[in-house]
């Protein structure tokens, strides 16, 4: 009689069988949230070892920042665990349910889901920061004014309510398994957790040439002037140069991490949802519902003029301070 054989009988009489094969079909769903688990120790040892290598320069690390960052990762995840199953997975069923194409899992539909969910990052990613709805979840990762393995942990829990996972649905529509996306999607954010690290100076060319590097993702995160809103790459560099977004790391000009209007407190709660405080104040301002709404998808930089102004019926982009 093995383990399994006397688990069984327990687990039936407890009542609870149902319930195990509910969550059987849901964690078989939601692939990523497993990889993401699996990967969590490994995440938190290579951030142990480069604490070990950078702890003295406050520059650089945080200690209190580092543990802050792992706690925004963990409400993440759990939000995401909790939520995507009522959210996203209905949606890429229907999506999947009425395919255009029936494709069988070989070498070269998983190069494909590869490569279609590596381009839809990269659309996502440039959405996040140029529409300012997907921004209000995103700039919880960009508000760290420091660049190393626990930034990668730095995620907004709100970010499976914002809805940016609708970028992949057509991977679904075109036939691509709803589970192979989503593992996909899995082991790239686990390729970019290694790409934030200042401990790592230029591959080889080729390497940097095609897919994101450290010093790639160092020019994403920084806040000089020229290198705002580049470098939207996963785990491809190839989109940014197609599509005139890729900028190389300069040496005569460092990146300066985290973000222009910095968040008003490190708790957890104001980091998760200080954008979207703003954002609703600015849609609260006088004016027509039409001119409320633009907030939602203009870039996070855009203000429409006071009301009477001559440009007030007018979307014209007007910088921050």
């Amino acid at each position: 009689m093995t383990l399994t054989d006397l688990w069984r009988p327990t687990l039936e009489d407890s009542g609870l069988l149902p319930l195990w094969h509910w969550l059987q079909g849901w964690l078989a769903l939601d692939e990523r949230q497993l990889i993401f688990m699996l990967a969590t120790p490994v995440f938190i040892a290579v951030t142990l070892w480069e604490y070990r290598k950078i702890r003295y320069d406050p520059a650089l690390m945080d200690r209190r920042e580092a543990v802050r960052n792992f706690a925004l990762g963990a409400g993440y995840q759990l939000t995401e665990l909790l939520f995507a199953g009522l959210l996203a997975f209905p949606l890429y069923a229907l999506c999947y349910h009425y395919r255009l194409l029936d494709l069988d899992l070989s070498p070269t539909t998983a190069l494909a889901t590869f490569m279609g969910v590596d381009f839809c990052f990269y659309w996502m990613h440039r959405a996040s920061h140029r529409v300012r709805w997907f921004w209000a979840a995103h700039v919880v990762h960009h508000s760290s004014e420091r660049m190393n393995f626990s930034t990668a942990m730095r995620q907004n829990a709100t970010n499976i309510f914002n809805g940016n996972w609708v970028f992949y649905l057509p991977l679904a529509l075109i036939g691509l398994n709803p589970v192979w996306i989503g593992v996909a999607y899995a082991l790239s954010l686990v390729y970019q957790f290694f790409i934030h690290t200042t401990l790592v100076g230029r591959l080889p060319r080729p390497v940097e040439w095609l897919f994101n590097t450290p010093s790639h993702h160092r020019v994403h995160h920084g806040r000089n002037p020229g290198y705002i809103d580049r470098n939207y790459g996963g785990t491809l560099i190839l989109w940014d140069r197609l599509f005139g977004t890729f900028v190389d790391e300069q040496a005569g000009a460092p990146p300066v991490y985290g973000i222009t209007r910095p968040a008003p407190s490190n708790h957890l709660l104001v980091l998760w949802t200080h954008e979207y405080v703003d954002l609703f104040r600015d849609m609260a301002r006088p004016g027509s519902l039409w001119c409320r709404l633009n907030h939602l998808w203009q870039p996070p930089e855009w203000q429409r003029p006071a009301p009477g102004h001559p440009d007030d019926h007018h979307d014209h982009p007007h910088p921050q301070p």
